[in-house]
């Protein structure tokens, strides 16, 4: 319900956000001509479109009469299932070009084209976006103690709930080598699309050249795919900075240049951070270093979380989800332990915290309020190596390209 409400507030602070910052990255990300000239006056202010109306309604409520749109919709009490992605690759051939990157890149990214094909193939299935925000709740038990709950949710009669998340949407250093998107922007039509490099050093603004706006495009054109409004949930660090905009502060040295730098980027990404939300996008904290919670000290996990509040939740807002860096569960095994780290995490006010694993498992803790869930992964790991696993969302063989990956071992049976 706060999603709907809150959608028609983002779409008028979005509109203010983008008068006030002319929509435009602090780098300006592609050609185009000056305002035009009125006669011999001074020149006419370009306003940017006005965005088109986007509806986010709650899964968690049945429609009156339990139609919509002449759609049934009914109850599902069922597993959620979960794939999340790294940034995708656009251009292969600087990827996989046999330097210290490569095999890493084939590991845990897949390539626009493989993106392509498993988006369409889990539309396919029957498969339809849900928020994660919206699948568990917190309220309040018998004991007057406050608990997690898996909601039920109201689907089209044959469809099935999937979550989407991406990971590490920061766009970070090394990625801008290495065939990767450098950032999101607003394109002149208003939409989220992306800005980055060429092969030959081109700047390229697309919307089919990330994980991101490719979404945003396939959800346009399959409207069923996203019933109500959902798109992922995006998963942030900020050692360097936030979606392409180096928002972060440095521990060592500080310059008045770099900070004044560092507030032009800050002015950038908000509204890009505006037309995100308003648009299905919601948000969850990947920690600020991408630090192991299962082996650094309480106080340094205390330190990069606020640390976290102060530099990303800043700019993005509060959240309850929280993605483990590396898939590592702090105290060990945290769906038995409620250790010092997760007891500290939790009051910090994350309530679903998601690991990695070979299943959409999910398991709500019984002496604190707090949910956990795995997710699976679908990368160059998981299609050379566990085809079987992912077949009720996407064949394998179908989606890999092998043409353009290193040559290294497939177990296809």
């Amino acid at each position: 319900m706060m999603r709907r409400l809150t959608a028609l507030l983002l779409t008028l602070l979005t509109l203010l956000s983008l008068t006030a910052c002319g929509g435009q990255s602090s780098d300006p990300p592609a050609e185009g001509p000056d305002a035009p000239d009125a006669g011999e006056g001074e020149p006419v202010e370009v306003l940017p479109p006005e965005p088109e109306p986007y509806t986010i309604l709650d899964p968690t409520v049945m429609p009156e009469g339990g139609v919509r749109d002449g759609v049934t919709y009914v109850a599902w009490d069922g597993i959620v299932e979960h794939l999340f992605f790294h940034p995708v690759v656009a251009y292969p051939e600087l990827a996989f070009d046999g330097d210290a990157q490569a095999n890493g890149i084939d590991d845990y990214m897949v390539t626009v084209d493989e993106y392509d094909k498993i988006l369409q193939s889990v539309y396919d299935k029957g498969y339809v976006l849900v928020d994660i925000g919206d699948v568990w709740s917190e309220t309040t038990g018998e004991d007057g103690a406050p608990k997690m709950v898996k909601n039920t949710l109201y689907l089209p009669e044959g469809k099935k709930p999937l979550i989407l998340s991406y990971d590490d949407t920061n766009y970070y250093d090394y990625m801008l080598q290495n065939g990767f998107a450098y950032k999101l922007i607003l394109g002149e039509d208003g939409k989220i699309a992306s800005w980055g490099k060429d092969p030959q050093g081109n700047e390229v603004v697309s919307r089919d050249l990330d994980a991101i706006p490719i979404l945003d495009k396939f959800v346009e054109e399959h409207p069923d795919f996203s019933p109500f409004g959902a798109k992922g949930c995006l998963s942030l660090t900020g050692y360097q900075g936030i979606l392409g905009y180096r928002t972060q502060t440095d521990t060592k040295s500080w310059s008045e240049a770099q900070e004044a730098n560092r507030q032009k980027e800050i002015e950038a990404v908000k509204p890009i951070v505006a037309e995100l939300k308003r648009t299905g996008w919601t948000f969850g904290s990947h920690t600020w270093g991408h630090i192991r919670l299962g082996s650094k000290s309480l106080e340094t996990i205390q330190e990069d979380t606020q640390r976290w509040f102060d530099e990303v939740g800043s700019l993005v807002g509060p959240t309850t989800i929280l993605f483990y860096p590396h898939g590592e569960r702090p105290d060990g095994n945290d769906w038995q332990n409620t250790g010092p780290v997760f007891q500290y995490l939790q009051s910090q006010g994350f309530r679903v915290f998601a690991s990695v694993g070979i299943e959409s498992f999910s398991y709500i803790k019984k002496d604190i309020c707090a949910v956990i869930c795995d997710r699976l992964h679908p990368d160059g790991t998981t299609l050379r190596h566990s085809r079987d696993r992912y077949l009720q969302f996407y064949d394998a063989k179908d989606i890999m390209d092998v043409t353009v990956r290193p040559q290294r071992e497939i177990d296809w049976a």
